[in-house]
């Protein structure tokens, strides 16, 4: 399946978009466009592929991705509401000579760091919420400022990790298409049974060409992939049902339970059920002081 390709739904008086998404608008499948794009995480939780990466988002999650990195995020559940304040741009919408002018020097480093897809974590995730649910209903030259404003703060306080180690350039080759069919593929059917023959056709090659080119891409072998993507689902039916272990390693497209509790242990560190106590305990902590301040009358 080639890649949606997004245009900027652009109006008259605005040079880039911000504006929120929310179901059934903002789910998109495997896409990626030129500009860039910071986006902050309303309401839902799932599975983000962001390039080569496979991991979670939830509500209040920040992500800036650089142009042209392939992307989607994938709800939990088909029922769950997502919703995001998505703010694209491109790079020389402030004009031609914005971005090597030596004040911009920081920022511009900042895009090539992007183009592996930054997690923005700690403080920072805190102090650009505000930032960014109030950008989306700002006009004029105040637009620009509170842009600026967001990456000034990503820029200074540094506190995200790069998520992806796929060069972007690979997806602008000749025959990127068939990267994204193979990315679409898995995304459609990890729950099923998927033998490398199967995907091989997807791509147009034979197995022994396919496991070359994939490794060459993304810099693991698909079946490495493959187990991510899959554990990554397994990790939200571990937080968010009752299932048992069992039945979660066989939704998840896992053939057995030992075969599950090895990739899982492998890519966590953690047994299924051990990360499911760890969650408990961490969400237990998390709520206990406003529960303790509720008991002493605080």
């Amino acid at each position: 399946m080639k890649p949606l390709v997004e245009k900027l739904p652009l109006s008259q008086n605005t040079s880039f978009v911000a504006r929120t998404y929310r179901t059934p608008h903002f789910e998109v499948p495997w896409h990626q466009h030129i500009e860039y794009e910071l986006i902050l995480f309303l309401e839902g939780e799932g599975t983000a592929f962001i390039g080569n990466y496979i991991g979670e988002f939830k509500t209040d999650d920040v992500f800036f991705l650089g142009s042209n990195l392939p992307h989607t995020f994938q709800k939990a559940h088909k029922d769950i509401i997502t919703a995001a304040v998505v703010v694209q741009f491109t790079d020389d919408f402030w004009g031609p000579g914005f971005m090597q002018l030596p004040e911009s020097k920081s920022i511009l480093k900042l895009f090539t760091v992007a183009m592996q897809g930054l997690k923005i974590q700690g403080s920072t995730r805190q102090q650009l919420k505000p930032l960014l649910t109030g950008l989306e209903h700002l006009q004029g030259f105040a637009r620009i400022i509170r842009l600026c404003e967001c990456l000034q703060l990503i820029t200074t306080a540094h506190e995200f990790e790069t998520v992806s180690t796929q060069e972007v350039k690979t997806f602008q080759a000749k025959n990127k298409d068939r990267i994204d069919r193979i990315f679409q593929f898995t995304i459609d059917n990890f729950q099923e049974s998927i033998a490398l023959c199967d995907v091989a056709a997807t791509a147009g090659m034979s197995i022994p060409a396919f496991c070359s080119y994939f490794k060459k891409c993304t810099k693991k072998t698909y079946v490495d992939f493959l187990n991510e993507v899959r554990i990554g689902h397994a990790c939200k039916l571990l937080i968010d049902t009752q299932k048992t272990v069992l039945a979660i390693s066989i939704e998840s497209g896992f053939n057995t339970l030992a075969n599950f509790n090895k990739q899982f242990l492998k890519l966590k560190q953690l047994t299924p059920s051990g990360f499911r106590k760890k969650f408990r305990i961490q969400e237990q902590e998390e709520y206990l002081p406003d529960e303790y301040r509720i008991l002493n009358g605080e």
